[in-house]
């Protein structure tokens, strides 16, 4: 009895001051980052999601962010993907000033407020979506990039209206569209104002695809699911992902979880979704430009053309 006693007291001593140690170091941690900007460019190696082999960063960043072993495609950041895009020098940033707002007050383990600041700080973004104009291969297009480091690439107010505005100005300016999908769907801090950015934007797109016959094209890149793949991710008149690209509503374990039914491996994988239809290409990173040309190529010496004038 008296060495079970010791023992429970011994393990709650401990116990007591590991839970005192790691919340006075996440606390340090939280004050640190208030005031200080965290470089994320910092560190020479990093890891291969996929094969796990030790990849040089300044190499990977020249290689596009593309395995050289395997060829897996990492993630890039949305500045990293508006310079594969976009023609040097022509890019033309949209609505940076927008900022989210915590209407709901929603507070976790931090506020809503304190996490926006924090990943702008992280980041250098104001939100999780970058929307501007520029040229591909001399070919003017509006264009909205998706950033997964900036909260998951979640899909807030200020995403919703930054794509909306976008559109808005493709339909008058009668460009045609891309958004690149990097999300893990809509943003719980924001409850149901982020689901109303689906509706939103899909009818918007409805009269900019609809009744303009304008052209939209959707890259999907790992991960796109929850709202964002439900919304406009699978709306593109062309529906393009990167090899191995993780495409969803809902997550493997969700889905086995309601259906009580073993799902197979790879089966949200985009080599998966292509052969069940639901893409129409899977372009690898260092050819997407050139492919997008050949295509904006093609649609600009297309037969048929909408008249405008009734519209709106």
């Amino acid at each position: 009895m008296n060495w079970f006693e010791d023992k429970r007291r011994f393990g709650g001593l401990i116990g007591a001051f590991i839970e005192k140690a790691t919340k006075g170091y996440i606390l340090n941690e939280r004050e640190r980052d208030k005031y200080i900007k965290i470089d994320t460019t910092k560190g020479l190696w990093t890891r291969c999601d996929s094969c796990e082999n030790m990849l040089y960063v300044r190499f990977l960043k020249q290689n596009k962010r593309i395995c050289e072993e395997c060829g897996y495609h990492l993630q890039m950041s949305s500045i990293e993907r508006i310079e594969l895009l976009i023609d040097h020098g022509t890019w033309q940033p949209m609505y940076e000033d927008m900022v989210a707002r915590d209407v709901l007050k929603f507070s976790d383990e931090d506020s809503y407020k304190n996490r926006v600041i924090f990943y702008q700080k992280r980041t250098g973004l104001t939100d999780a979506i970058q929307t501007g104009i520029g040229k591909l291969n001399k070919n003017l297009v509006a264009l909205g990039v998706m950033d997964f480091q900036f909260m998951g690439g979640s899909m807030g107010s200020v995403v919703g209206e930054k794509i909306t505005r976008l559109i808005e100005y493709a339909f008058k300016e009668s460009l045609p569209l891309i958004i690149v999908c990097s999300s893990g769907g809509a943003r719980m801090q924001e409850g149901t104002l982020s689901l109303m950015q689906m509706a939103k934007i899909t009818s918007l797109l409805q009269f900019y695809q609809v009744r303009k016959k304008l052209f939209y094209i959707a890259i999907l890149t790992y991960p796109t699911t929850g709202g964002v793949t439900a919304s406009f991710g699978m709306l593109g008149d062309i529906i393009i992902a990167e090899p191995k690209a993780y495409i969803a509503f809902a997550g493997k374990r969700v889905i086995e979880q309601t259906l009580r039914q073993k799902i197979p491996d790879g089966f949200q994988v985009a080599e998966s979704l292509f052969y069940s239809g639901l893409l129409d290409l899977i372009v690898p990173r260092t050819f997407l430009k050139g492919v997008l040309g050949e295509i904006f190529e093609l649609y600009s010496l297309g037969v048929y053309k909408e008249s405008n004038s009734y519209l709106f």
